[in-house]
């Protein structure tokens, strides 16, 4: 028939067919028959997009950043979005009379920079370029909740920053400048190490010190534990010579008590000697020559009766005219 036509569409494309200013059918991965003359189609497209994007931003101090990254999105309010923008199709052309879908990508790349530039804005020039992800999150949260975003039925499905780039120069700047931090940075773990190691040299010498110190401590304590030893030992030396030497002190005194009483004795025995010899005397007053002779004799040997009487003949010799005395007597006489 005339003016009748067929049309399939993907599964990603959400159809409403109006006839007659009415909606007939809605739906996705429709495919059905019309009436060209009396029909109208709005087909939106259901499936995820992906816009690239890429901002010129200033930072809190000043320096121009740019800002590269992805950005995912769908539309989930179909109804809502229809209304909004203008999406008739025209089914022979396959093209939409309206440039509105062409301009949505647009407006979320328009709404992304905003908000990329809110917080860019917060950020010094280190910290953009350090703090991507978390530059993305903060982006991809306030996306989410964007009520120009929510009015368009739209879903976010992905944000991300691939990086945070900074002029020429001021990149020439920072490479200088993060370059001289690298070479502070090796001087300073140079000298940490060189400085550790005299550290440690110096703990080794301190232990050295403390072990030297140790030992000569030991040894003053063995030195005067061998000297404590040997005075104690002294000491008791001294005691026992201090005990011998009162012990023989009392001897001596004992000794000297026994001299004198050894003394007194003698002289009490002499005394008695003295006044017997004297009885004696007084009685052999009035005695000869002879008769003392004979008394001395009593209880004489016979060598001493022998010299006694040589000693006799000798103070006799003027009476005596001579005296023959043989050899044997003579002999015999020694031998007794």
């Amino acid at each position: 028939m005339f003016g009748v036509k067929f049309i399939k569409f993907q599964p990603t494309e959400y159809v409403i067919q109006y006839s007659k200013g009415k909606i007939k059918r809605k739906g996705s991965s429709l495919s059905f028959c019309f009436f060209s003359p009396t029909t109208s189609l709005v087909v939106i497209p259901i499936g995820s997009k992906d816009v690239p994007f890429m901002f010129e931003e200033l930072t809190l101090d000043f320096q121009t950043v740019s800002v590269q990254g992805n950005l995912s999105y769908r539309i989930v309010d179909m109804d809502k979005i229809s209304q909004l923008l203008n999406y008739t199709y025209h089914p022979r052309t396959k093209q939409y009379l309206s440039d509105d879908p062409m301009k949505l990508s647009q407006r979320v790349i328009n709404v992304t920079s905003v908000l990329v530039k809110k917080h860019i804005e917060k950020m010094e020039l280190k910290q953009s370029i350090q703090l991507t992800e978390e530059l993305a999150n903060q982006v991809l949260g306030d996306l989410e909740e964007n009520k120009e975003i929510k009015n368009f039925g739209l879903e976010i499905l992905g944000f991300s920053i691939l990086a945070v780039t900074p002029n020429k120069e001021t990149s020439r700047a920072l490479e200088a400048q993060t370059r001289e931090e690298f070479l502070k940075r090796a001087d300073e773990a140079l000298y940490e190490r060189r400085n550790a190691a005299i550290l440690q040299e110096r703990k080794i010498k301190e232990n050295e010190l403390n072990t030297e110190i140790t030992i000569v401590d030991k040894k003053r304590e063995i030195t005067e534990a061998e000297l404590a030893c040997e005075l104690s030992s002294q000491q008791a030396k001294n005691k026992i010579n201090q005990e011998q030497l009162d012990f023989e002190i009392k001897q001596e005194e004992t000794k000297i008590a026994l001299v004198h009483l050894e003394v007194e004795n003698s002289k009490a025995k002499s005394d008695a000697r003295a006044y017997e010899l004297n009885q004696v005397m007084e009685s052999l007053k009035g005695a000869d020559q002879n008769t003392l002779k004979a008394l001395i004799s009593v209880g004489k040997n016979s060598s001493e009766l022998i010299a006694l009487a040589f000693q006799d003949i000798a103070n006799n010799a003027s009476k005596i005219g001579e005296l023959n005395i043989s050899p044997e007597l003579l002999n015999q006489l020694v031998k007794k």
